[in-house]
């Protein structure tokens, strides 16, 4: 993900997550950290053949610790398993980036990334109760251990 991208991302992160997209700040913040030698941070795209934006999806690692920050796939796209592709490199990272472990959050009500999530190996570890405004939706924590597992990623 580079910054010319910005706006489509942005276009399909309101469309997906109308009530707690991430601002355009967030993102350019996030981008800071995903280059260079000292890089900490993951974020790619995925186009379709006719450079429309289909998903993108991104990745924190910091002291052996990976965390997914998002992962969206536009509706058209569902159901081709661009999902998993996108989670298969933050996870192919995730090991360059030497991470033993890696989190994320999901809504409790999101089943099909669950469903995703869990074919990778993600275990449900724990809850963040009304992590998800408005609303006061749950998030399901999940985690997947990476290094000195045999954990294939």
């Amino acid at each position: 993900m580079r910054w010319w991208d910005l706006p489509q991302v942005l276009a399909l992160e309101a469309d997906l997550f109308p009530e707690d997209a991430w601002s355009e700040g967030m993102f350019w913040s996030e981008l800071a950290h995903a280059r260079g030698p000292a890089a900490t941070r993951r974020y790619v795209v995925a186009e379709t053949p006719a450079g429309k934006l289909a998903g993108y999806a991104g990745l924190a690692a910091a002291g052996g610790l990976g965390d997914v920050q998002t992962i969206a796939v536009a509706r058209e796209q569902w159901g081709t398993g661009l999902g998993a592709r996108l989670l298969t490199d933050l996870l192919q990272h995730a090991t360059a980036f030497e991470c033993d472990e890696v989190l994320l959050e999901v809504r409790v009500d999101n089943t099909r990334a669950q469903r995703l999530y869990e074919r990778f190996g993600f275990e449900p570890i724990g809850f963040r109760r009304g992590y998800y405004q408005p609303g006061n939706v749950d998030a399901l924590v999940m985690r997947l251990t990476v290094q000195g597992t045999g954990t294939d990623i």
